[in-house]
């Protein structure tokens, strides 16, 4: 049940991070609502077709397209109050950060998979949403530039292995490791460290 709760709470942080992009973009409502899908399930969708998983996780279960829909209309709604636009973004999107790397690594774990290649799927799944929002945005996806932020994914997942390694609850186990994505976005941004750059200034 916490696994369901926290794959809601990661689509619905994804998908308002969507809707915040396309409205900076000046996009109609069905662009919003695209732009919002692709961000909240891109990654999940992804990361099933890599392990076999069809149809789908979304197309299974409505709920997904419903919390997407809730999460545009909700965003709409009330966009004068996110007119905050950089903070607001920067907050959904970590929070789906945080929560997506677990479900990823979970679902890795579930399928048997070697602890490298379940932090490869918790990083796919994190991240892949917002490169294919900011593909259609015409932006350069974050994961590819100096910002680190497919590297906090990376680290949430090796936290992940670390804590069950010593037995912790799974609860705890999800909790310290949305917690350790989620700090390191939060510290990196405030600080304003990067990856190393290979070419001049």
């Amino acid at each position: 049940m916490l696994f369901y709760t926290l794959d809601i709470i990661g689509t619905f942080a994804f998908a308002i991070s969507g809707v915040l992009v396309a409205m900076q973009k000046r996009m109609d409502p069905f662009g919003i609502f695209i732009i919002a899908f692709v961000t909240a399930v891109g990654g999940g969708t992804l990361r099933d077709v890599l392990i076999g998983k069809t149809p789908v996780g979304w197309m299974n279960d409505l709920n997904y397209v419903y919390t997407i829909a809730a999460a545009v209309f909700i965003s709409i709604v009330f966009r004068k109050k996110l007119n905050r636009l950089r903070t607001s973004l920067f907050l959904f999107d970590t929070i789906g950060l945080g929560v997506f790397t677990i479900i990823g690594v979970e679902i890795g774990i579930s399928k048997e998979l070697h602890p490298l290649i379940c932090i490869a799927l918790g990083t796919m799944s994190a991240s892949f949403g917002g490169v294919i929002r900011d593909i259609l945005c015409n932006e350069i996806p974050v994961i590819f530039r100096k910002e680190i932020y497919a590297t906090a994914c990376i680290l949430g997942g090796i936290t992940f292995f670390v804590l069950q390694y010593l037995n912790l609850e799974v609860n705890l186990i999800y909790i310290f490791t949305a917690a350790m994505v989620i700090s390191i976005r939060l510290i990196v941004v405030k600080f304003r460290l990067q990856l190393p750059s290979f070419y001049q200034k």
